[in-house]
């Protein structure tokens, strides 16, 4: 046997060396193509195209009919009608409880479920507290709204006689 055939054997194909990758820094990944190729979490200088959140996908499968895939969207906004028809009907106290715990719910659905469909419009994070901060917020307000609030924090009441006086 010569020495062509024999290095066009098993032997060739196990011993043929990885193509070299040259690796300009430690957060370098090859592409596709074997190229490397910077993977950095910095914004392009032109935007191509919009990443879906995450959890932005479907919150049910692909053939569920259009209501089953954003559920979670539609019982945040499901809610959240519910509490302007009721502050509609002069039940203003309780129709904004029913908005900020409707956000509130927004809120823990993103934090406990995988996939949330429309409900996800930035990362998981920033929903959370987003949805966290205006719900509590309004929730907050709707408790000490007057007349009659059913919260009343002394704190609060003072800052609000210190900046607004009658003169």
């Amino acid at each position: 046997m010569s020495a062509e055939a024999k290095s066009t054997g098993r032997e060739s194909a196990s011993a043929k060396p990885e193509p070299e990758i040259e690796v300009r820094d430690p957060v370098s990944a090859p592409d596709a193509e074997g190229r490397p190729r910077r993977a950095t979490r910095r914004f392009p200088l032109f935007t191509r195209d919009t990443a879906r959140p995450e959890g932005g996908g479907r919150a049910a499968p692909g053939d569920a009919p259009a209501p089953a895939r954003q559920w979670p969207m539609l019982a945040v906004l499901s809610v959240v009608g519910l509490g302007l028809l009721v502050t509609a009907f002069d039940a203003f106290r309780v129709g904004l409880l029913l908005v900020g715990v409707a956000l509130l719910g927004g809120g823990a659905l993103r934090w406990f479920l995988p996939r949330v469909g429309m409900l996800a419009v930035r990362s998981r994070f920033t929903d959370i507290v987003t949805y966290g901060v205006l719900g509590g917020a309004i929730v907050l307000l709707a408790l000490m709204a007057q007349p009659k609030p059913w919260l009343e924090i002394p704190f609060l009441d003072d800052v609000l006689h210190f900046t607004v006086r009658n003169s």
